[in-house]
């Protein structure tokens, strides 16, 4: 029962990119800066969140099921690889207007509730995601120690936990982290489209 839930939920998400989202950031670019409002009242920076091997920058949502589903795993990821020295960073870009369960207020009280181990963050001009060509919740970048871009795209291959059976985003982790090449730099990102704003 729980699984027909779960798919009939995502049947209803829009998923793929949309038309506004620009290109994916080019792998080996340096990841673009930002200065976003986090859940805790701070502004936070790409340098403020860096890790001393790399970072993980995130775009996801509070509404999406996609984002929903994953939520449990980026923990846990974040959690493990903060203490091997990867930075994490949540990033929201959705348009409240057109998704209000993704507001600030909202934000802050998933992170509260969620006790989330990183920055969740609001990217109210929608700047960031533009910048790093997010087209998806979650849609997963992961820079090295240099700020480089050495992979893009999706946690897993299944947003059910039972069925993965690629981690594309934990084996990047592992490499980044042990100073290794990635041995899958792209995926394509799925999930629920971005929330663009219609102004």
């Amino acid at each position: 029962m729980r699984r027909m839930i779960l798919t009939a939920a995502l049947a209803g998400c829009l998923a793929a990119g949309a038309s506004l989202a620009a290109d994916e950031l080019a792998l080996g670019a340096t990841g673009p800066d930002f200065n976003l409002k986090g859940t805790d009242g701070q502004m936070h920076s790409l340098d403020g969140v860096a890790g001393e091997k790399g970072t993980a920058v995130i775009f996801t949502c509070n509404t999406c099921p996609y984002s929903q589903a994953y939520e449990e795993r980026l923990i846990t990821l974040a959690r493990d690889y903060q203490d091997r020295g990867i930075g994490f960073v949540a990033i929201n870009a959705n348009d409240p207007g057109v998704a209000p369960g993704d507001s600030f207020e909202e934000m802050v009280k998933l992170a509260e509730a969620r006790a989330y181990p990183f920055p969740y963050l609001v990217d109210t001009t929608q700047e960031a995601a533009r910048a790093y060509g997010a087209r998806v919740t979650p849609h997963v970048f992961l820079l090295d120690a240099s700020g480089a871009l050495v992979y893009r795209g999706r946690v897993d291959s299944s947003v059910r936990p039972e069925d993965v059976k690629e981690r594309e985003f934990a084996d990047a982790l592992d490499a980044v982290a042990s100073g290794q090449a990635v041995p899958v730099a792209a995926t394509k990102a799925f999930g629920c489209s971005i929330k663009w704003s219609r102004d």
